[in-house]
């Protein structure tokens, strides 16, 4: 992501401290059953925590994934409902639909009917397509949603793009402190199911640890 625009906006959180040892791996777009859980899978078995950003029409779904995800320590985050490109779609639209997504997310993260595991942590939010004007954005911010942008983004869902590019769109880039995007998605399937093994060996060659945001 351009520095410029990422100064432009410096109230939306773009990449943590480069002082600590730390990287953010993030995925899109999901729960869904093909790909969620291979992710949930790769991620345990290097003890690596990530951040998901969760369709609420997915959650609706796959309850049972996205209490999975929270189940293994993992943070979430909003998506919108729909997948809402926030530059197409009118200002109280978007915002119903970002709430609609968050009702959502609270009431399937309840286990046996218990209060919700989410409903008191801070409500992280990642527009669609980054995609999101500055009244959206104020609205949601004074909502008390963060607003999750990145500096590395894979293009692991560019089906023009190899393999191989993907991979080292982010090992050329990755420092710490950096928020990685991924998609669990089927159109990114593919590049990810190649690209995440890889990057998670080699973020602990070089002796960074993984977080979650929160």
């Amino acid at each position: 992501m351009p520095r410029f625009i990422q100064r432009l906006y410096p109230e939306r959180i773009w990449a943590f401290s480069r002082k600590k040892d730390s990287v953010y791996l993030t995925f899109d777009d999901g729960p869904i059953p093909e790909v969620t859980p291979w992710v949930l899978d790769e991620l345990k078995k290097h003890n690596a925590k990530a951040t998901f950003f969760c369709i609420g029409e997915n959650v609706k779904k796959h309850p049972e994934i996205f209490r999975r995800i929270i189940a293994e320590g993992h943070s979430v985050g909003n998506h919108t409902f729909n997948h809402l490109n926030g530059w197409q779609t009118k200002t109280t639209q978007y915002i119903e639909n970002v709430e609609k997504a968050e009702r959502e997310m609270i009431n399937n993260s309840k286990i046996n009917s218990q209060q919700s595991t989410i409903s008191n942590q801070p409500s992280l939010f990642r527009p669609p397509y980054g995609k999101i004007t500055s009244k959206q954005a104020k609205i949601l911010q004074k909502k008390g949603f963060k607003i999750v942008m990145w500096d590395i983004i894979s293009y692991d869902y560019d089906a023009t793009i190899s393999e191989e590019k993907c991979l080292q769109n982010v090992l050329k880039n990755i420092k710490p402190g950096s928020v990685v995007v991924f998609h669990d998605s089927l159109k990114a399937e593919k590049n990810l199911r190649y690209v995440l093994p890889k990057v998670l060996d080699r973020i602990e060659e070089k002796g960074l640890s993984y977080k979650s945001i929160c």
